[in-house]
């Protein structure tokens, strides 16, 4: 039987109730997942993703900051993630908006969380004099200063705010919009006009993936920066601008050259390192993101995997395309 191939636009046509539109965040697991992933990568066990000794450190201290995050949501009381009341979520599902949108009034319980991130990583103090001397900052901050720093990394701005500072003010965010998306009904959840930006919370997405396993096989998903909602988008169009046309890949070389191929030997479409990781990059709007790929690496985590490949940032960023949108774990000074 031959089967055809679909274009993106019949992609989009089909009945949505086929493919799974949104997939919201088991919570609970999503960050032990996540800690994990990143010390693996600072370790170097992840083909595909080559990680330096200069980043190496770097990647095991968001470990034990994504660790502070899996460990305040099993500590702080279910209400400090209480949703909004049901007719305002009610009221901007009708008109395509997000329920737990970042711009506006954030919950105020977000501060008992940043609290408790940093009361977590105290014990870490006294082997990285580092970490000791960002985490005093963290507490001397007034509430406007924390605020502040708040509005910045929601609206992804990076003037104003401390490159140190920021991941920990994120991590706070994150886990206060994750634990509330994982209590939402998927399929009440609608999609935004624009299909860039999550249907959940308005972020923009930190990496797109490509899924396997039930009904998201072989499907590609943009996770959310900031809830780790992941929606559907097709594949081969830009998560920028949604163009279709110029779109390319480009991905890191394994050290070494790529492996020889045996011609007796059947071609292995899966477990390809060179394919793990890779950059989407348009011509449209000289843009890209990185995709991940479930089919090359069954543990990919997308947030983690794009923190680690700054080597792919650099190559993709010297043949003069710019990254749509930031890692919150990552941050540069404005200039």
């Amino acid at each position: 039987m031959v089967q055809r191939l679909l274009e993106p636009g019949e992609i989009e046509s089909l009945d949505h109730t086929s493919i799974p539109r949104l997939l919201l965040p088991e919570a609970r697991s999503l960050f032990t997942g996540r800690a994990t992933r990143l010390r693996q990568l600072a370790d170097n066990q992840i083909k595909g993703i080559p990680v330096g000794d200069t980043m190496k450190g770097y990647l095991l201290m968001m470990a034990a900051l994504v660790d502070a995050q899996a460990a305040v949501i099993r500590v702080l009381p279910a209400e400090t993630f209480a949703l909004p009341d049901a007719a305002g979520i009610e009221l901007a599902i009708d008109h395509h908006m997000p329920p737990l949108p970042v711009s506006g009034q954030r919950p105020a319980t977000w501060r008992r969380v940043f609290d408790a991130i940093l009361d977590q990583l105290d014990p870490l103090t006294a082997s990285q004099p580092q970490l000791a001397a960002v985490l005093t900052e963290l507490r001397a901050l007034d509430s406007a200063q924390l605020e502040g720093c708040a509005d910045a990394v929601l609206a992804e701005l990076t003037e104003g705010v401390h490159p140190l500072h920021a991941p920990f003010v994120a991590a706070a965010l994150q886990v206060m919009w994750t634990m509330r998306a994982s209590q939402l009904d998927a399929k009440r959840v609608q999609p935004l006009v624009t299909n860039t930006l999550c249907p959940v919370c308005g972020a923009h997405p930190v990496a797109s993936v490509i899924r396997i396993g039930g009904q998201s096989q072989g499907y590609r998903y943009l996770q959310c920066s900031c809830c780790a909602s992941e929606w559907h988008m097709v594949r081969v169009k830009c998560t920028t601008c949604e163009s279709t046309a110029g779109v390319a890949y480009q991905s890191i070389e394994p050290e070494g050259g790529m492996p020889a191929v045996d011609p007796n030997e059947p071609v292995n479409k899966a477990n390809d390192p060179s394919r793990v990781a890779r950059a989407e990059i348009c011509d449209s709007c000289h843009t890209y993101r990185k995709i991940f790929n479930q089919e090359h690496d069954y543990n990919v985590e997308p947030l983690a995997d794009d923190l680690a490949s700054l080597a792919l940032d650099v190559l993709v960023g010297e043949a003069g395309y710019s990254r749509s949108s930031g890692n919150p774990l990552l941050w540069f000074n404005a200039e």
